[in-house]
């Protein structure tokens, strides 16, 4: 009898590639690469640095650990949780979003939608406002304007062990993160949150005097073109001032001479080329700079204001 003839065996399908909006999460070296170029592609400035930061968190894992095990597989699980994180990130949501946590003078502060992500720059007034107590154990009464998370007030209250603060905001949303940060790092017996709007009348009433004022207010121009990790993911009222970015200053600074105890100072945060105007408007409000301190980068980033004295005192 004659074989009966067999239909070829159809071809096993090729591997499909990974789509380019997905990553290849094989192994831990395959889906670092992946991730690399498709955050490289999404406008990323690190993308390396950042993928293995993300994968570390998707897999609670050390960056060392990542390193020594490239070959270790992922799971379903940790493949799925990996791809959102840099899902997210692709589409230009910063890190500290992601995580919801910021690094800020060596402390994590906890961040939400009402509170700017701090920035290293804003370190300038942490330091320039130590460099300005003489003895750090005095029992100073400390006061942050716009506290958001409270990073300026609190990292300010981690180096003096006798000093107490008070964090005002106009957003309960801050407040409440600033307590939160607070309560964390130890210190929420040494620092109260208060809501408080400096635009309207009176709202110094019932405040007193402080020994050193700090604020870092909205500065941006309300025309300017901001990154979309801040343009999109930091709330507006917490950047924008006006159209020349000055309008927080022209109502702020004429109450700080009345916040101000004899011999205290205020530590303004200022933007990139904002220097002078700002300084300006501080004389017209009986401040005068004694200060002005640079940034890391050589950029003038806080006035440091007294209030002006009077002639026959």
């Amino acid at each position: 009898m004659s074989a009966t003839p067999t239909s070829p065996r159809p071809a096993s399908p090729a591997p499909a590639s990974p789509s380019p909006d997905c990553v290849d999460v094989r192994d831990i070296g395959h889906a670092l690469c992946a991730a690399t170029r498709r955050l490289k592609a999404a406008g990323v400035e690190q993308p390396r640095r950042e993928a293995r930061l993300l994968l570390g968190h998707a897999l609670g894992l050390s960056p060392t650990a990542l390193l020594a095990d490239p070959v270790r597989p992922l799971s379903a699980a940790e493949a799925a949780g990996f791809e959102a994180l840099v899902a997210r990130r692709a589409g230009r949501e910063p890190l500290s979003r992601i995580f919801g946590r910021r690094e800020f003078w060596g402390l994590e502060f906890r961040l939400s939608s009402e509170t700017l992500d701090p920035r290293p720059d804003s370190e300038t007034l942490v330091e320039a406002a130590l460099a300005r107590v003489p003895d750090r154990r005095l029992p100073l009464r400390v006061l942050d304007l716009g506290t958001g998370s409270g990073c300026l007030l609190l990292a300010v209250l981690s180096e003096l062990p006798n000093a107490t603060g008070l964090g005002l905001d106009c957003a309960p949303g801050a407040l409440a993160t600033a307590a939160a940060n607070a309560a964390a790092l130890g210190l929420e017996t040494r620092a109260r949150m208060h809501r408080a709007d400096w635009t309207v009348p009176d709202w110094t009433a019932g405040l007193g005097r402080f020994d050193l004022i700090l604020t870092n207010p909205p500065y941006v121009e309300t025309t300017a073109q901001l990154a979309p990790e801040v343009a999109e993911h930091d709330p507006a009222p917490a950047l924008f001032a006006g159209p020349d970015g000055l309008a927080a200053y022209r109502a702020l600074l004429p109450s700080l001479p009345d916040l101000l105890a004899g011999g205290a100072c205020a530590l303004v945060e200022i933007g990139a080329g904002q220097a002078d105007a700002v300084a300006a408007l501080a004389r017209s409000a009986a401040l005068s700079e004694t200060d002005r301190v640079a940034d890391l980068s050589g950029t003038p980033r806080c006035l440091v204001l007294e209030a002006q004295k009077t002639i026959g005192m």
